[in-house]
């Protein structure tokens, strides 16, 4: 449905006095990235950006000081994503360890309740919880925090996305987003947001002598929960959140981490002492995500909570089973999605929606997402909210360039009783629609993105870091590069483009979807293997392929060897 264009990182030619330690090609792919100083590349935790500057932490401390001093019954309502659920856990241990005596966590059911610190949850709460601090969720919730602020609760809202023309009336409000916020690092999740939040609050608790004299809770054993929440949420990945996610990394690597993430990487097949932030974001945070999808993310949050390894390993198991039955619905759905956008006029809609009755509405954003990349259009996939129900929610995906909250909020203003509650990010956002408003708000949804996009967005084009040279793609460079970084959203992954060989290209797994390749470098003759997963299956066999891949390190019994993972073939 798309032609993708290769095109190379411009990689600036500056003078910069880089450790001596530093591999050549890495000092080349770190300068593609706007990295234009050695201290931008270290990652240690004197580089965090400093708390001070984040509004709403003075009164958002002021409230939780006073709950721990007194006892108080505090309450973390989290949303029922991967950073909700990583942020709830560092709410919870990390209140605990600051003194806080009493402290639960509840989670927003997807059908019962829907997002956010929603009334409904509110009303679900039974013994009224004297504070309620939200993560990850909560700038949109304000009818949510009026309900809890009736009972006499006091709230503390922290988030990440953006806000709307309305803010909750909340006891304090702690987000880097809000209009004249003075916090550098707007890329900050939900989870990395609480954990600023207890920053400056053991920073009060210290000063008020609370703590023994030299002795302060570490803190930093939260960073593997940080780490995971930031990359699973796909923000981008600044050199604030580097610094947040290396520092996780290197706990996990070093068997640090909380019984619940060794037991999820695990069980995920990866090796604990060589984990990537790239295998926390596709093998880790989808078998967390699947509970909020399909069941209750409390077993997430469950999971991440416990010391008890046998415990963790048990919950983490059950994770993987629901994610297998998360990946085998999201293939049906795609399938039809698929088919739909070939029997109807979708491709000729700029701003696309899907819709179909039978389709699970905790699997419509993995919908839009795959139909996103191949259409390369913004999509917004509905499905019912419940069984029966006469009530959509949407989840919207997008592409570079085009900010679909944004058009969400134009489409509001151009038709003001079309749609529910929404909000968002400029790449992904959710909403509420009644089902039979579905094609008006289709049709206005396409009017507000063609009048929105600029064309040049409509091309896909897939950055490089232009050519390896002969004999570069070996297994000490493919090493160096799995444990640089961390690569991820704004800082993505090094990927090279050469032209090849073709000497065999063979099937791999039962779906035909994945392939392996044997490969020969016409400069010197060497061989590699490479792997393609979902390859066109329209792409011809052909003798001599341009490439554009990543160099991994493929270890199989013990012995690792480099490999190219193929992001995208041509013929030559």
């Amino acid at each position: 449905m798309r032609r993708t264009t290769l095109r190379q990182r411009h990689c600036p030619d500056l003078r910069i006095d880089w450790p001596d330690t530093l591999h050549p090609v890495l000092r080349r792919v770190y300068l593609a990235r706007g990295v234009a100083s050695a201290e931008q590349i270290d990652h240690a935790l004197t580089a965090l950006t400093p708390p001070q500057a984040l509004g709403g932490l003075d009164a958002a401390v002021e409230v939780l000081a006073q709950a721990i001093a007194e006892g108080q019954r505090i309450v973390i309502a989290g949303d029922y994503d991967c950073d909700g659920a990583t942020g709830m856990a560092v709410a919870v241990r990390g209140l605990r360890m600051l003194g806080a005596t009493r402290v639960g966590f509840v989670v927003p059911n997807r059908f019962e309740h829907g997002y956010g610190l929603s009334p409904a949850l509110v009303g679900s709460l039974g013994e009224r919880p004297d504070v309620l601090v939200t993560v990850d969720n909560g700038i949109a919730s304000v009818a949510g925090v009026a309900a809890a602020r009736e009972r006499g609760i006091r709230v503390v809202v922290t988030d990440h996305h953006l806000p709307g023309p309305q803010l909750p009336e909340a006891d304090a409000i702690v987000n880097p987003n809000l209009p004249g916020d003075a916090f550098p690092s707007k890329a900050l999740a939900g989870v990395g947001v609480m954990f600023y939040l207890l920053l400056a609050l053991r920073a009060r608790l210290e000063r008020e002598g609370r703590f023994a004299a030299g002795v302060r809770p570490n803190l930093a054993m939260l960073l593997d929960l940080v780490a995971l929440g930031t990359v699973a949420d796909v923000v981008p990945l600044d050199r604030n959140n580097r610094v947040l996610v290396e520092n996780g990394l290197r706990r996990i690597r070093a068997g640090r981490g909380c019984a619940g993430i060794q037991a999820l990487v695990e069980a995920s097949g990866r090796s604990i002492a060589t984990l990537t932030a790239s295998d926390m974001g596709f093998s880790v945070g989808p078998r967390l995500n699947a509970a909020g999808r399909l069941e209750d993310m409390t077993l997430g949050v469950e999971c991440l909570l416990t010391d008890d390894a046998a415990r963790a390993r048990e919950l983490a198991e059950l994770l993987s089973s629901i994610n297998a039955e998360r990946r085998q619905l999201q293939a049906g759905m795609v399938a039809e999605a698929e088919r739909m956008v070939e029997r109807t006029d979708v491709p000729d809609a700029t701003g696309v929606a899907l819709y179909d009755e039978g389709w699970h509405p905790g699997v419509v954003g993995l919908v839009a997402s795959r139909l996103k990349e191949r259409l390369h259009r913004p999509v917004v996939a509905f499905a019912p909210s419940d069984v029966g129900s006469d009530t959509l929610r949407g989840s919207a995906r997008s592409i570079p360039g085009f900010h679909v909250r944004d058009a969400l909020a134009e489409v509001d203003a151009r038709h003001p009783d079309l749609m529910g509650p929404f909000g968002g990010h400029a790449m992904a956002a959710g909403l509420s629609l009644a089902a039979d408003r579905f094609d008006a708000f289709a049709q206005a949804f396409d009017d507000v993105v063609r009048d929105r996009m600029q064309a040049e967005w409509l091309e896909s084009v897939l950055w490089t870091d232009g050519e390896l040279g002969a004999g570069e793609m070996n297994l000490e460079l493919a090493r160096v590069l799995r444990l640089a970084g961390p690569w991820g959203q704004a800082f993505p992954e090094p990927l090279f483009e050469n032209t090849f060989e073709c000497l065999r290209r063979r099937p791999m797994g039962s779906t035909g979807t994945h392939a392996r390749f044997h490969l020969r470098d016409p400069r010197d003759g060497s061989m590699i293997d490479a792997v393609m997963f979902n390859i066109d299956p329209e792409l011809p066999d052909v003798p001599n392929l341009r490439a554009a891949y990543s160099l991994v390190v493929n270890d199989w019994q013990g012995r690792e060897t480099p490999r190219l993972l193929l992001r995208h073939i041509e013929p030559a």
